[in-house]
């Protein structure tokens, strides 16, 4: 079975945003061109990775001599998009991801697969044979090619919106939910 690949080369919009309230937020990262809008489940450590790491690569791309791409440092005022997610219809709850670096095209491209079965199993139960990645279907993916400047400030707003969440309370660091906390701090 041939993999249905949602690509987007030169995408209008990439996003991460929620939907929900702190505390009980679904993630998504959303693409559009055009009219064609794919968005897909996330958590919460997958988006905040997501955004470290290509904050990660730009930067060092920004060390080579001369910045031969021309990354910028910060991001562009005129690439922030602060508007809510679209209306989300989830194409699948993302498993594996990969990040790279397209210097042919001067792009960060993101590829995400779904949570499989191979990802589902408990890792510790000697019962369960590790599966070859031939038996492995993979139905469908994303794949997402952004400029440097877009990719500037997808990972600014991604930064935002992961740390939109609960507060942390002060004295034991767990977060605080709206309809309270109890804190149990650790023995001295």
């Amino acid at each position: 079975m041939p993999t249905n690949v949602h690509e987007f080369t030169w995408p209008d919009r990439v996003v991460v945003g929620t939907i929900g309230v702190p505390g009980a937020r679904t993630f998504y990262l959303q693409v559009r061109a055009g009219t064609q809008i794919v968005s897909i489940a996330l958590e919460k450590q997958q988006s905040a990775l997501l955004a470290e790491r290509i904050d990660e690569i730009l930067d060092q791309l920004i060390t080579l001599e001369g910045n031969p791409f021309s990354i910028p440092t910060s991001t562009p005022i005129e690439l922030v998009d602060n508007d809510q997610l679209e209306p989300v219809q989830e194409q699948f709850r993302t498993g594996a991801m990969s990040l790279g670096w397209d210097p042919t095209t001067v792009q960060v491209v993101i590829e995400a697969y779904p949570i499989t079965d191979v990802d589902a199993h408990d890792d510790r139960d000697e019962n369960i044979e590790t599966l070859d990645e031939e038996d492995v279907d993979v139905p469908e993916m994303l794949l997402v090619r952004m400029p440097v400047g877009t990719a500037r400030a997808f990972a600014k707003r991604t930064r935002e919106i992961v740390g939109a969440g609960r507060r942390a309370c002060s004295l034991c660091g767990y977060p605080v939910d709206a309809d309270g906390h109890i804190c149990t701090l650790p023995e001295v």
